[in-house]
């Protein structure tokens, strides 16, 4: 049997050394929390890459059933309600994303067969705002674009849909929103859920 040499003492890492490797290995790991783990599990992107690399969505629908559930009483929950989000790692960090996940706004309009609608959010250059709706009796199709200032852009557009989810940040200032139009055969009620940086939200049908 043989017995390892034990090292010697030049050659074990100094405290420098240790010291250095933890900060590395903490600075990694929080990287991976702002870009990879808040974007994909809780639809939270601060830096925008998960937005870039499809993992902002997949965190939206995870949250989606959580969200709806929760809706109300995130809106009205004190931060007395979130001082248990204080116990996760990054806890500060967490509590700060997560009081921004309630909705700001909630719109519902019912528009009978060929009916269309307009809903309009002013937005000036580089705001982000995030939207969920549903339709309910039906189908229906929608445009979401915006213009100002003689610029125009279309962020997304659906035919005969009932649903969708999702966030887009404006290349110029202006008027951002949608344009509704129910295709179906019966009268179809949709309701939109929307939060981010914006002002004036008007419905007009």
């Amino acid at each position: 049997m043989y017995n390892a040499q034990k090292p010697a003492p030049e050659e074990l890492p100094s405290s420098a050394q240790l010291l250095r490797s933890t900060l590395i290995a903490l600075a990694v790991a929080i990287a991976i929390l702002v870009t990879v783990v808040l974007p994909a599990e809780y639809g939270i992107d601060p830096t925008g890459l998960g937005r870039v690399l499809g993992l902002t969505e997949m965190g939206v629908i995870k949250t989606q059933l959580a969200d709806e559930a929760e809706e109300d009483r995130e809106m009205h929950r004190g931060s007395d309600d979130r001082s248990s989000v204080l116990d996760l790692p990054f806890g500060l960090f967490l509590s700060t994303a997560h009081a921004q996940e309630a909705w700001r706004d909630r719109v519902t309009f019912t528009l009978a067969p060929g009916e269309p609608a307009e809903t309009k959010i002013a937005m000036a250059e580089g705001d982000t705002a995030e939207y969920r709706w549903i339709a309910e009796g039906g189908r229906i199709n929608f445009d979401l674009h915006g213009h100002g200032g003689g610029d125009s852009v279309t962020y997304r557009k659906g035919r005969g849909e009932t649903a969708g989810q999702g966030s887009f940040t404006t290349p110029f200032a202006g008027d951002h929103g949608w344009f509704w139009r129910n295709r179906d055969s019966t009268n179809v009620t949709v309701t939109l859920h929307i939060r981010g940086a914006y002002t004036d939200l008007k419905t007009s049908e």
